[in-house]
This record gives C-alpha cells, sequence and structure tokens, in this order.
C-alpha cells in the first residue's frame, strides 16, 4: 500500500494545519492519491520543517535496503555516505558530516560512537526500522547544535504508539543480494493486552561475504604506487614483497576483508489511552565487521625502548565486534485544554562497547555510557500561534584503551533550552527559534605535543552557545509556497577535535587536536520553492553557510608512529550548494500511473586560506521512470556523479560514474495489501563507483552488480 507523507514537525516554514490537511491526499514528490500519514514527530507537533526534508517510508526502505543507514539514504537530495564498507556508513548532508550531523532513534542520540569514527557503525538497523526523516538545514535548533548540517531520524516501534486494530501485528521482512552474498531477516510483533495495553518485541539477523566491487579494488593512482612499490623491491632483490605489491595492484571483483555479521533484538511496552501515554522498551545491537585495509598501511606496535623493526608485527585484518545496550522510556500527558496541549517526555541510556581486532588480538576498546533526555511543553493551536519549549540534557562518558586510542578518556555533559513559535495570518507564514547549549567537555589525561615529548594534563573546557533562526513563506497559490530561512548557530568543539592526539587506523592519520579551540559558528541563509501544481510536484532549494571558526584538519607535512599528522584547525569557511527534486505524473488512466522523477543536487565548500574543503560530494544527477497499474510496480533509474577534481591537498581525485538501477514489485494480495515482494537488480552495468565523501574510496569501491529480492508479510 503507498503511503503519502506530510511532515508537521519542525523549524522553519508554515503550511498552515488546515492546508497540510487538505493535501493529505497527495505525496509531495512520490505520487497521488495514495493513503496519507502525517509525520509528527515526538519532539515537536504540528510545526512545519525547512524545505529540504525528506521521509522515507514503507516500500522505499525495503527497495533501499543496505547494512547501514547511510547507504540507504544517497537517493535523496543532498545525501551521500562515508561508505567504509559494508559494515559502517553514516549519512553526509549538504557536504557535512561527523559532528555536524546528528543520528538520532525515535527523536533522540543513538548514543553509538559513530561520530567518533568513520569506521565506526550506526547502531540502527534499517530492517526494523519504518520510517527514516531526514531534515537538512539549520534544524540545529531543534536537535542540538550538532545538528549544524542536518540530521537523520529512524523511527521503530519498539515502543507502540497506538493500540493494534485487530489486537495484533506482524511485520516480517527478508532479503538476499548478491553481491555481499547477504542473507536477512527481521520481524516484529505486537499484542495488544487489553484496550490500552501493548506489548512490542522484534529482531534481526544479517549475514554478508566479502563484497563484490565493479573491477579493481584500487583506483588508478594507488594501483600505479603499488606497482612502483613492487618495481623497487624487485630491484632490491626482495622478491616476495614485489609479488605481494603487484597482487595488491591486480586486486579485483572482490574487497577483502568486507565481511558482516549483525543481529538485533528488542522489547517494549506501551500504556496508551485518551489521557496520554507512557511506554519503556529495551534493545540490544550485536555486529562484527571487517575494515578494509589501505594497501601498504602497517601498524607499529613495538615495546617501549625496542629497536626500530623488533616490535613490529605482520599485518593482520582488522575487524570490529560492537555491542549496545539501550533503555529508552517515552511519555506523553494531553492537558485537556488551554495553553498547553500536551508534555512530553523521552529520555534513553546506552552501554556500549566495541573492540577493535587485529587478526585475533585485542587492539582497542571503546567504551562508551551515555544519557539523553527531552522534556517538551506543546502549545495548543491559538488563532494560527502555536509552539513548543523545551529542555534537553545529554551525557557520554568515553574511554578508548589501547594501541589507537587516539581519543583520552573524557566525558561530555550538555543542556540545552530551546523554543519554536509559529505564526500564520492568511497566505504568510512566520517562524521564530532560540536555543540556548551549555557544554561541558572534560579529560584528566590530555597529551600536549607528539608521543614521548607530550605532556599529560587535565583540561575541562565550559561553552555557552546561543543559537536563533527566523523565517517566512508566502503561499503563491493554494499547494505551492516560497520562503525564505536565516539562521545562526553556535556549536561547542567535540571531544575528538580538542584532545586527540594519536594514531587513528579509520583516517590513516596521527590526528591532533586543539584543547583551546572557540566555539565553531554558522550563518546560514536558505530559499526554497515547493508544492504542487497539476500533475507535478517538486522541492527546490539554494543555501548559503558561512563558517566562523570552522574546525578542520589538515596534513602537516610530519610523520609519527608511521602516519601522517593531521592537525585540527579552525579558520573562516563557506558552503553554498542547491538541491532539487521533482516529480510530474507523465500518464493516469485505467489504473495506469507512469511518473517521471528526477534529483539534483551539488555543494561547493571553501576554507579561508587552505582552498577546497575534502570530501566533498560533487554535482550529482537522478533520474528516475516509475510505474504501477494494480498490484505491479516497476522503476528504472539512472545516476550519474560528476568527477571531483576540487581536492585538498592531501586527498585525490574522483572519477565520475554513472548507475543504472531497475526493480519490480508485485502486492500479491492486491495493491492495498501490505505484502510484498520486490526483486531489484543495482548497478546493473558493473561499474566502478566510488562515493568522494568517503575517507575509504581509493580502496573501497560502492557494490558492483547487485540483485536483490526483498519481501515483507504483513498482517
Amino acid at each position: 500500500m503507498k503511503q503519502t507523507v506530510i511532515i508537521m514537525c519542525g523549524l522553519l516554514s508554515v503550511p498552515a494545519l488546515a492546508e497540510t490537511a487538505a493535501e493529505a491526499d497527495r505525496d509531495p514528490i512520490h505520487g497521488s492519491d495514495n493513503e496519507a500519514i502525517i509525520v509528527t514527530a515526538d519532539y515537536v507537533s504540528e510545526l512545519d520543517i525547512l524545505a529540504g526534508t525528506s521521509v522515507i517510508v514503507g516500500d522505499d526502505i525495503l527497495r533501499k535496503l543496505q547494512p547501514q543507514l547511510g547507504d540507504v539514504l544517497t537517493s535523496e537530495p543532498g545525501v551521500s555516505a562515508t561508505s567504509f564498507g559494508p559494515g559502517a556508513s553514516r549519512p553526509v548532508l549538504r557536504g557535512l558530516q561527523g559532528e555536524r550531523v546528528r543520528v538520532l532513534t525515535d527523536g533522540i542520540g543513538t548514543l553509538d560512537v559513530s561520530n567518533t569514527s568513520a569506521d565506526h557503525a550506526v547502531t540502527i538497523d534499517p530492517l526494523t526500522t519504518e520510517r527514516i526523516e531526514i531534515f537538512r538545514g539549520p534544524a540545529a535548533l531543534l536537535f542540538g547544535s550538532q545538528a549544524i548540517g542536518g540530521a537523520v531520524n529512524a523511527r521503530d516501534r519498539r515502543i507502540p504508539r497506538v493500540i493494534p486494530e485487530n489486537g495484533y501485528h506482524v511485520d516480517v521482512i527478508g532479503s538476499y543480494a548478491s553481491a555481499f552474498d547477504e542473507n536477512s531477516i527481521g520481524g516484529a510483533f505486537e499484542l495488544a493486552l487489553s484496550d490500552q495495553v501493548v506489548v512490542h518485541v522484534d529482531g534481526s539477523y544479517r549475514e554478508t561475504e566479502d563484497l563484490e566491487v565493479g573491477g579493481f579494488v584500487l583506483t588508478p593512482a594507488l594501483r600505479a604506487e603499488q606497482l612502483e612499490i613492487a618495481a623497487e623491491e624487485q630491484e632490491e632483490g626482495n622478491l616476495d614483497e614485489a609479488a605481494e605489491a603487484r597482487e595488491l595492484a591486480g586486486l579485483r571483483d572482490q574487497l577483502p576483508n568486507s565481511f558482516t555479521e549483525t543481529y538485533t533484538f528488542g522489547a517494549g511496552f506501551a500504556l496508551i489511552n485518551d489521557r496520554g501515554s507512557l511506554g519503556a522498551s529495551i534493545g540490544y545491537y550485536d555486529t562484527r565487521y571487517g575494515i578494509p585495509a589501505r594497501p601498504g598501511a602497517e601498524h607499529h606496535h613495538g615495546e617501549e625502548g625496542a629497536e626500530e623493526g623488533e616490535g613490529e608485527e605482520e599485518e593482520a585484518p582488522v575487524s570490529i565486534d560492537l555491542r549496545q545496550w539501550r533503555a529508552d522510556l517515552r511519555g506523553e500527558i494531553f492537558t485537556g485544554g488551554g495553553f498547553l496541549e500536551s508534555v512530553r517526555f523521552r529520555a534513553g541510556y546506552s552501554n556500549y562497547e566495541h573492540i577493535e581486532f587485529e587478526g585475533d588480538e585485542v587492539g582497542t576498546v571503546f567504551d562508551s555510557e551515555g544519557f539523553e533526555a527531552r522534556l517538551e511543553f506543546v502549545q495548543a493551536d491559538r488563532n494560527g500561534w502555536r509552539g513548543v519549549t523545551g529542555f534537553q540534557a545529554s551525557t557520554r562518558d568515553f574511554i578508548a584503551i589501547g594501541a589507537e586510542a587516539f581519543v583520552p578518556p573524557n566525558v561530555t555533559d550538555q543542556y540545552g533550552l530551546f523554543t519554536l513559535q509559529e505564526f500564520e495570518w492568511d497566505k504568510v507564514g512566520l517562524e521564530f527559534s532560540a536555543r540556548y547549549e551549555k557544554t561541558d567537555v572534560r579529560s584528566d589525561s590530555v597529551a600536549i605535543g607528539l608521543e614521548e615529548a607530550a605532556v599529560i594534563t587535565a583540561i575541562d573546557r565550559n561553552f555557552d552557545a546561543f543559537s536563533v533562526a527566523a523565517g517566512a513563506n508566502y503561499r503563491l497559490a493554494p499547494d505551492v509556497r516560497i520562503g525564505l530561512n536565516v539562521s545562526r548557530v553556535e556549536r561547542a568543539p567535540s571531544a575528538e577535535e580538542l584532545f586527540s592526539n594519536g594514531p587513528h587506523v579509520a583516517t590513516q592519520a596521527f590526528e591532533i587536536g586543539n584543547p583551546f579551540f572557540d566555539k565553531e559558528v554558522a550563518w546560514g541563509l536558505e530559499a526554497y520553492l515547493r508544492g504542487s501544481s497539476g500533475p507535478a510536484r517538486f522541492q527546490l532549494a539554494a543555501y548559503h553557510n558561512w563558517f566562523d571558526d570552522f574546525i578542520y584538519e589538515v596534513e602537516t607535512g610530519g610523520e609519527a608512529d608511521g602516519l601522517p599528522i593531521f592537525q585540527f584547525l579552525q579558520s573562516d569557511a563557506r558552503y553554498w550548494g542547491l538541491e532539487a527534486q521533482v516529480a510530474v505524473d507523465v500518464v493516469q488512466m485505467d489504473g495506469l500511473t507512469v511518473t517521471v522523477d528526477a534529483v539534483a543536487d551539488y555543494v561547493r565548500a571553501t576554507i579561508e586560506d587552505d582552498g577546497p574543503a575534502p570530501r566533498i560530494p560533487p554535482l550529482r544527477l537522478l533520474g528516475g521512470v516509475e510505474a504501477t497499474s494494480g498490484p505491479f510496480g516497476g522503476r528504472m533509474e539512472v545516476e550519474w556523479v560528476d568527477s571531483q577534481n576540487r581536492t585538498t591537498e592531501f586527498e585525490l581525485p574522483t572519477d565520475g560514474h554513472t548507475l543504472v538501477n531497475a526493480s519490480l514489485s508485485w502486492n500479491p494480495f492486491g495493491e492495498d495489501s501490505e505484502h510484498i515482494l520486490i526483486v531489484s537488480a543495482d548497478n546493473i552495468f558493473d561499474s566502478d563507483a566510488r562515493r568522494h565523501a568517503s575517507f575509504t574510496k581509493d580502496f573501497v569501491p560502492l557494490p558492483g552488480r547487485n540483485i536483490k529480492v526483498s519481501a515483507r508479510i504483513s498482517f
């Protein structure tokens, strides 16, 4: 059953609730005449969000299913991914990643350490996710200053929101993918114990083998480097080393050490009645996955004082074994009238550990204990004025132990007060938002200086961040709005940016932070046009962000622990870009609908005095044709990605690529049935494709030709 999504949670632009309800029978991008779903994210009710918003639900999640969240979202405008391999991939929004993109589960943080490093997995399994919401632009006032580039919110039903209509509900999803030799299955079951109490259980399992790729594993530049090494070793009589380098240069068709194995389970309950709701859940996430190695990367973990070469160990495949226990609580009380409509509470606690293995030996252990909570007071609609005011608190106690513990043990506490207010008069809408955030980042063992010469000291940094945003929009036609948003957002530096001082296996760099950084400040301006006209739906956006004291890394030219030194610095920076998404129903007759759609995005980023910002995705164009007739559907799409030659001194250019994808779907029990079978083929022509936003793009290509079969049974 197709579903229409209308965003009603948000920040800076304003269609009225009445208008939104009137448009509920039309999906703004993907289609028309479908069942309406009103997205009312628990943290804000009945407020609209910025122009750059996307929602992926139901059949779309199943068709785009990938092992990690980041790779599920890359067909959306303005979205790329870190693509470290099948085991780890985090979203990249408008060229920003890491500490500038918040990944949320049901409105609060994932409480993992995926923001710390690109090789750390996001602890969300797409198999058990029912909806994913993408918020681009200055949504920081809603989600916290770490969403300075945007946020991604994944929703499941672990804490139920409704009583099942028939007293129970079952979902089972299964999938097979040829490029990974992937076998996966996930399921969820809800049972009403009474007319007010419902319980939920879910679980999933996924196993993949080494990834099949479309051509050589290494880029031409790295292959040439390995052949040069082979020639030098051959000349010096090191025949084994020469043969190994030639083997690396010729490696193709399969990416070694890229396996994954993941399973999850969870259980929850909720009490739901006309006075509100209260629910809780517990969940477990367990994954082990391989980390593809950069050719020539070596790890020297010799004993202190050993002669050169004595402490060296042969390279062993690196893998990560990750576990997270998580407990969540959600509640809402309806006030029964007056100025306040409801009071909402959301909290989560996580105990997280992952171990980085080198072969069978423990390399580095990461432990993190985290807690986050939100309390919100939602105002009733009073003659076009509505809003929400709230309090948010989080804490993270982080420790890393081992040879590559590049960040010392640290604790981060953060507290925030925020308000979002929306006003509407006839065709004009206004919004104003403000947030105050206090952040304390401290460590008792910060190293200042390099290796043996480093001085160990305790540092405690406190930051007060004030952020504001405002927006205005005008209704040009019943279903068309034009708007402008402005914002000023302050972000406190993270512990990694302040305290790093050590070898980092993910980035193949010796990273050095600066404990004396100032706050990062971003001024933002965004213009948009969105809506529908006849058979067409569209959303267009142009944005420009000016950063003061932008935090970034640069190669210094030095070396430590056998790795190049990368130093965190601060400078001014500019990011600007364009996004567009358009869909037009070109045929609508006798039960047949044919839709043509397109996505385009481009971002350009420059750091003052240092040139281009690193890992910026190039121009991307995606066009598709989709047809539905009764229980059958089909889609064909072509994605063209330009080459990226605008690079920093320490990164290599990335060649462009073209991917052709196709899918067929069948609802065996009728078009209104939730049972569905999808057969799809991604990268049909087995192209060599790489994402420039990835740290590992030179030796970790995207999947080659991938035939997928996915099915959902729901009743």
